[in-house]
């Protein structure tokens, strides 16, 4: 849920401003220029054929990074990890993270969208029951939503068929740990009922947000994810940080030494990009000329 909603500042640079996804990184001594698109979990793959110089962009390119290379997380090893970090490994249950009532609850949107009893796996964490949930939702009411068909994907498998080396900024396990230990169990509970307790409201505004992407609108996106409550529902200090803006600094100390190894095409959620904390000005702060691609 929240590597599709977390909140992002919103800045008026001028980055942030362009309907625009995919952007050229030139300058700063290197030989060719790369490219960085932002990707978006629910957008029909269809997308790609609205974006201008896509083609030619990845054509131009010699390896390709996404946050992770998707193809690691599909090994026996890899799934055998992420079922354990599922998992609680101290007495805490779920009945004991929640109230009765909210129990009740999240065990019937569960029978109903998962066809699974919490009873019978007790020490399943909220925020694998979160994130599942979340996918189920999305197919059932996001128009065109395929997990299996998304752009992240796409740009990985076309890179294998062609050749072209497939890496990840991140590993999987990175972000099995962000997903399943990034907060307290307490807090994914929090989280959890969050979702549960107001589903149409997420459904509405992802939506919303998925309009905007296929629009190529990122100041859209961005006024949609910042959006505050003012309850427990709202991120607390340090979530967007390890959520977002920790991963984008990151990211763009990484960038620069993959790119001057060979042209590079990288394909990361769109919410990263743009924004003072925003991977595009970050590289622009280095030295690099963004532009983008028309």
């Amino acid at each position: 849920m929240k590597s599709f909603i977390a909140a992002v500042i919103l800045t008026g640079i001028s980055l942030s401003a362009n309907a625009q996804l995919l952007w050229k990184i030139s300058g700063n001594d290197l030989e060719k220029p790369s490219y960085i698109i932002g990707t978006h979990h629910l957008a029909p793959l269809s997308i790609k054929d609205s974006i201008a110089g896509l083609q030619k962009a990845f054509d131009e390119t010699l390896q390709v990074y996404g946050e992770l290379k998707i193809s690691d997380t599909q090994t026996p090893a890899a799934m055998q990890r992420m079922q354990k970090m599922m998992m609680t490994e101290s007495d805490t249950t779920l009945m004991s993270l929640l109230s009765a009532a909210d129990f009740e609850t999240a065990n019937k949107i569960c029978k109903e969208y998962l066809r699974m009893d919490l009873t019978l796996v007790p020490k399943l964490k909220p925020s694998a029951i979160q994130n599942n949930i979340i996918v189920i939702a999305y197919i059932k009411h996001i128009q065109n939503f395929k997990p299996q068909e998304q752009l992240d994907t796409y740009f990985q498998n076309l890179a294998i068929q062609k050749g072209k080396k497939v890496e990840g900024l991140e590993t999987v396990d990175f972000q099995f740990n962000l997903l399943f230990n990034g907060t307290s169990l307490k807090r994914q509970a929090q989280l959890l009922m969050c979702v549960l307790n107001n589903m149409d409201e997420s459904i509405d505004i992802m939506k919303k947000v998925t309009d905007a992407y296929s629009k190529q609108d990122l100041a859209s996106m961005l006024s949609l994810s910042e959006e505050r409550k003012g309850d427990q529902c709202d991120p607390l200090p340090g979530e967007d940080d390890a959520m977002i803006y920790n991963r984008n600094q990151a990211w763009a100390e990484k960038l620069p030494s993959i790119m001057k190894t060979a042209p590079t095409f990288v394909a990361v959620g769109a919410l990263h990009l743009p924004g003072e904390k925003g991977v595009l000005n970050l590289l622009k702060k280095q030295g690099y000329t963004v532009e983008p691609v028309k």
